[in-house]
């Protein structure tokens, strides 16, 4: 990345005054953090408050990776949308990018409509030829498999990363140092079964619980980019807040020497190259059908095709169908082949009308 100009040093300065006097950070480290890269994956609750705070404080660039639209439920606790990107069914990493240069235009962002799975995370963290990788990974999602698939690519490729999870009045956070500290599996060496964890569409979420996990996050991406990489700085932060619960759980010496991950390099989650072509929206009525191959499609041929059978919705990213037979399905479609079945749970019902009015 380039070196700033002095105009732009002076703006630094000016912008980042208060942060810049904290003497852990001070200005060699404010402007470390300017030329920092950072991977965001999932913009909801978490991503939001971590993607504002790191472009309020000047991290240089920000991929965010998100594949879902704005909905109204999501306002509560999602704070970089309103009710004009529910209204208009945004995209989430759209809606961000967009509030996120207004709030401060020097940092480059980088939105990503996408389904992050094991074909596309090494593409998203820079690391194809011709990339600059990133230098950090962090998880603002509420997807358990996505965790480890960011475990394994943060592991074999050396890169950092720091998860958080929330859930009712409880979260968790830690900062995840490849070589120095213990890796996801260590602590947690398989994910639970599927349907086993309560969900925010079931348990609900506080979202001052999502702000804080997500604000602990942020203070160990802090540490990481401007260069504290001491593990004895880093814990397992576990809180509950409505009780008024905080347990700090030091992670230095946990790394396991049969860890399948970090101690014996199986990456089977992003070494599978297989994705779950089809997975339920927990609480939305609808199921994801994933293309089984990399496709780009015309989204306004297939609304001339999607016209004759349903009242069909054009937007820049995304085009939406309501069928009039069966007048309870809705279709939303992607660029990247991606179809949103709305009006149904059931996975093979999905996929026979994804094929009957798209053809796979």
């Amino acid at each position: 990345m380039d070196q700033p100009s002095n105009e732009q040093t002076m703006g630094m300065v000016d912008r980042y005054h208060r942060q810049s006097r904290v003497c852990v950070i001070g200005q060699a480290g404010q402007q470390r953090l300017a030329n920092t890269r950072v991977l965001l994956v999932g913009c909801g609750a978490l991503g939001t408050v971590i993607a504002e705070q790191l472009v309020r404080g000047g991290v240089g660039w920000m991929r965010i990776a998100d594949r879902d639209l704005v909905e109204l439920t999501n306002l509560q606790r999602q704070v970089l949308f309103d009710e004009a990107d529910a209204k208009e069914s945004v995209p989430k990493a759209i809606a961000a990018e967009r509030r996120l240069r207004e709030i401060n235009s020097t940092v480059q962002i980088d939105p990503q409509v996408v389904d992050v799975n094991p074909t596309n995370i090494e593409m998203l963290c820079g690391l194809k030829q011709g990339q600059t990788p990133v230098d950090l990974i962090l998880d603002g999602t509420d997807n358990v498999a996505i965790r480890y698939l960011i475990n394994d690519v943060s592991i074999r490729h050396v890169i950092p990363w720091v998860y958080g999870a929330c859930i009712g009045t409880e979260g968790r956070a830690a900062a995840v140092l490849p070589g120095v500290g213990p890796c996801l599996r260590c602590l947690f060496e398989t994910p639970p079964p599927t349907g086993s964890l309560a969900t925010c569409d079931t348990a609900g979420v506080l979202a001052c619980v999502a702000a804080t996990v997500a604000s602990m996050q942020v203070v160990s991406a802090l540490k990481l980019l401007t260069g504290d990489k001491d593990v004895d700085h880093f814990h397992l932060w576990s809180f509950d807040l409505w009780e008024g619960r905080v347990r700090p759980i030091s992670t230095q010496g946990g790394r396991r020497e049969d860890c399948p991950c970090c101690g014996k390099n199986q990456f089977e989650f992003l070494d599978s190259k297989q994705i779950d072509t089809m997975a339920k929206l927990c609480g939305r009525q609808s199921v994801q059908v994933l293309p089984s191959q990399k496709v780009m499609l015309n989204l306004a041929d297939i609304g001339q095709r999607l016209g004759s059978v349903g009242k069909v919705e054009q937007k820049q990213y995304f085009l939406r169908c309501q069928l009039a037979d069966p007048p309870e399905i809705g279709l939303t479609v992607f660029p990247d082949g991606r179809v949103l079945v709305h009006g149904t749970e059931d996975t093979a019902r999905a996929k026979s009308i994804c094929a009957r009015f798209l053809g796979a």
